[in-house]
């Protein structure tokens, strides 16, 4: 089972359906689109030399083309490595020399950053570019097979020593991820259009799948990311508009309709994620756009699927426990089972805070090479998420903290160690703790507090220290300095503590 089936399904049954759109503007029908990517396969496979289990990178921003490299990636038998295309260069190098990735699928204006990070500039891949064209008109490699537990994807994710780790995604669990949407989250008519305005390396482009599978229309907004005002004006002209957004996306567009009275009834579907969405700003929400919202939790680990708060949960306003429910994640996908557990593993009774487990269909064969992370993950059978929730008696999940400490500001996930061991390397700064402050634009922002061996360091110079080894968006956006960190009689810092320091 190849996960690519879902496109050549499409394209069979349905191929004078539109497929892919720039902005309203239709680029191709699914018969069209299912040519250029069984022709891109040929091109990756004959010209670039793609073998059946090989890594295939692609970095770039969301553009149309992303679609055709991704399926090109999997109708070829390989592996798709999605790199989200903020990373910095050093990070991308480490992807692309954990993954073995030698072919980049690269968007034009990110080739100086990928060659940057040691990509083989013989081996790239320029979206769009006039090769890339003429590889989409060449002869097509007929789809390739695959077992169902053979890894599609490797999805880089970070733990708490800020090493990032590939996920083995297979195609059974991308197959189970996409029937769980259509039961769990929401139903996909063929006149239905999936809009990609959060990155396509991520879970926005995760959902590509359940809409290829039902013909629906894709669109990449013309800006390529996410623009609220762009948005309105694409479900006004595009109609039965669906999305995937962090709950900051949420808010700015939710703000955005408050203040210019936008008609929203172009919109069909708001699946939200990535991060705590409070309980006033969905009320807000729901005020301003209707019921159009699903929540949905998930890790790269269970890819978009753990638990689903529906849209019928958050409409049943009359339930006496609804205040209570909307501020949970919702209760598990129907391909998963959900369990909340103590340090031994033990399950917990309902209303016990603990570790949150899921077992199923969609759970990672494990970490690309590194059998100790996945040893210490999946233990027992069951994905042990290193997040803290609490079931209730009826299976609605609610999330108490992160124990991994993940920071998630505009719905990218940043890990404070990464951060930390990067100050560290000042010789000024002694200690160093980073935590999330919550924030109205994006959710949470970055905050460091140090402690200095003399005096402390201007912010300029630590800036410049972090933007020299990391992505921009996880630079601090505050330095706190402190005479000693808060900690516990066992040395541990106190991140609690200083998560409440105004």
């Amino acid at each position: 089972m190849n996960i690519a089936q879902l496109l050549q399904r499409s394209a069979l049954v349905h191929g004078d359906r539109p497929a892919v759109l720039a902005g309203a503007r239709l680029l191709h029908d699914y018969r069209q689109l299912a040519a250029r990517v069984a022709a891109l396969a040929g091109h990756l496979r004959g010209r670039c030399g793609v073998q059946a289990g090989e890594r295939v990178a692609i970095f770039s921003a969301n553009c149309p083309e992303y679609l055709e490299a991704l399926h090109a990636i999997h109708w070829a038998g390989a592996i798709s490595v999605p790199v989200n295309y903020k990373l910095h260069a050093r990070e991308l190098a480490h992807v692309l020399s954990d993954s073995g990735a030698r072919v980049v699928c690269v968007s034009g204006a990110l080739k100086g950053d990928a060659l940057a990070a040691g990509a083989d500039a013989a081996a790239l891949q320029v979206l769009g570019d006039a090769a890339w064209e003429q590889a989409a008109q060449g002869a097509p490699l007929p789809l390739q097979e695959c077992a169902p537990e053979d890894v599609a994807s490797l999805f880089y994710t970070s733990g708490t020593t800020g090493r990032p780790k590939g996920v083995m995604q297979t195609h059974r669990n991308l197959l189970a991820m996409t029937m769980a949407y259509f039961t769990d989250v929401d139903d996909v008519r063929h006149d239905d259009a999936m809009v990609y305005a959060a990155p396509m390396s991520h879970g926005a482009g995760l959902y590509n799948y359940a809409h290829m599978l039902r013909g629906a229309r894709h669109v990449v907004p013309e800006s390529g990311g996410f623009d609220p005002a762009e948005l309105v004006r694409l479900a006004a002209g595009v109609g039965r508009l669906s999305l995937f957004a962090a709950p900051t996306m949420v808010h700015r567009l939710v703000e955005h309709v408050r203040s210019t009275g936008a008609d929203v009834g172009g919109f069909k579907t708001i699946v939200y994620g990535g991060g705590p969405m409070y309980v006033e700003d969905l009320r807000r929400a729901i005020d301003a756009m209707g019921q159009k919202f699903v929540q949905i939790y998930g890790q790269g680990e269970s890819p978009m699927t753990i638990t689903a708060l529906a849209r019928e949960h958050l409409a049943d306003t009359a339930h006496p426990r609804w205040a209570e429910r909307i501020a949970s994640v919702g209760v598990a996908h129907s391909c998963v089972q959900v369990r909340v557990v103590d340090g031994q593993d033990r399950p917990v009774p309902a209303g016990e805070p603990g570790e949150v487990g899921v077992r199923g269909e969609t759970v990672m064969a494990g970490y690309w090479g590194n059998a100790e992370a996945t040893a210490q993950t999946l233990r027992g059978g069951w994905l042990h998420t290193g997040d803290v929730g609490q079931l209730d008696e009826h299976g609605f999940l609610t999330l108490r903290d992160r124990s991994k400490d993940v920071i998630i500001s505009g719905g990218s996930n940043i890990y404070p160690r990464e951060v930390e061991e990067v100050l560290l390397q000042h010789p000024r700064v002694r200690e160093a703790a980073v935590v999330g402050r919550r924030d109205a634009e994006w959710g949470e922002v970055v905050v460091a507090f140090l402690v200095a061996d003399g005096a402390p360091v201007p912010d300029a110079e630590l800036d410049a220290l972090c933007l020299a080894h990391i992505a921009r968006f996880k630079r601090p956006k505050a330095y706190r300095w402190m005479q000693a960190l808060p900690k516990n009689s066992y040395g541990k810092v106190l991140k609690t503590e200083l998560r409440a320091l105004p």
